[in-house]
């Protein structure tokens, strides 16, 4: 089963997630979620979908919105190969995603577990992070730790990485 916007709704009210969403026009970028002015914009997350030189290792880096992406530096941290952004093509393929909707539910489609989920250290006591349920048309607010046990429970690998030290590189 394909997780769309409506599925991963019905996954998290049936998981008894408690959740907020927000439907809104289509948004491609980050300053086009702030024109939103969602009443939970402090939550909101910008996630990239990288993968290494090879096409052995994709990354489902979620990080603070205005947090910039220093890739050299990530790949330091992550001990990877250089890193690249993933193709639209793997990008739906992997995660059966489309540009503008990339989100950590897209790993609920990655049925051959090729994604780790690499989290900005300073998320860790976010009590939530406002994402799209794969699909640029809402935006959810999530728990933190419900999120994170989605990713346990489906066998995610998931890491917290130092992003503050990574970008002062």
């Amino acid at each position: 089963m394909a997780f769309g916007k409506e599925e991963v709704c019905a996954y998290l009210d049936e998981r008894g997630v408690v959740y907020d969403r927000v439907d809104h026009e289509a948004v491609f970028t980050m300053e086009a979620m702030d024109a939103l002015e969602l009443p939970f914009a402090e939550a909101v997350v910008k996630n990239l979908f990288l993968r290494d030189d090879k096409k052995r290792n994709y990354y489902l880096v979620v990080m603070p919105e205005d947090k910039p992406a220093n890739l050299k530096a990530l790949r330091s941290a992550l001990e990877a190969r250089p890193l690249r952004f993933a193709s639209e093509d793997d990008l739906r393929g992997i995660l059966g995603l489309r540009g503008g909707a990339v989100s950590p539910f897209g790993v609920l489609n990655d049925e051959e577990g090729k994604v780790q989920v690499v989290i900005d250290e300073a998320l860790r006591d976010w009590p939530a992070v406002g994402v799209h349920p794969n699909d640029n048309t809402a935006t959810l607010r999530v728990p933190l730790p419900d999120l994170l046990a989605l990713f346990e429970d489906r066998g995610v690998p998931y890491r917290f990485v130092g992003m503050d030290a990574v970008s002062a590189q």
